[in-house]
């Protein structure tokens, strides 16, 4: 998360969280093998792998795709999370982004 401008950590429901311009990307679940990403894609990536990608009735009318830290590939997380990123982060941050890489 270093790598994308305007990112910051802090705490969300006493887990650590993810968030760019006070608006949350991630944060960890409570039993630690669990990352609840947001997403306006969820559908996308639960189709691509339910068992790595899921939600609970909790989630179902929320933005966000339940992630198994256990299963998920590393590349793979770091798409979902930039993915996330971007459709979070200010327009002045993308573009910042875009040109750095």
């Amino acid at each position: 998360m270093a790598t994308l401008p305007g990112t910051s950590e802090g705490t969300c429901y006493g887990t650590p969280g993810f968030y760019v311009q006070k608006k949350l990307l991630a944060r960890l679940w409570e039993n630690g093998v669990v990352l609840v990403v947001h997403t306006e894609d969820r559908d996308k990536w639960m189709q691509a792998d339910p068992e790595i990608y899921f939600i609970t009735d909790h989630y179902r009318n929320y933005p966000y795709v339940l992630v198994n830290l256990e299963k998920v590939d590393p590349e793979e997380l770091k798409k979902l999370l930039t993915e996330s990123w971007l459709q979070r982060a200010s327009k002045t941050l993308v573009r910042e982004y875009q040109n750095q890489s």
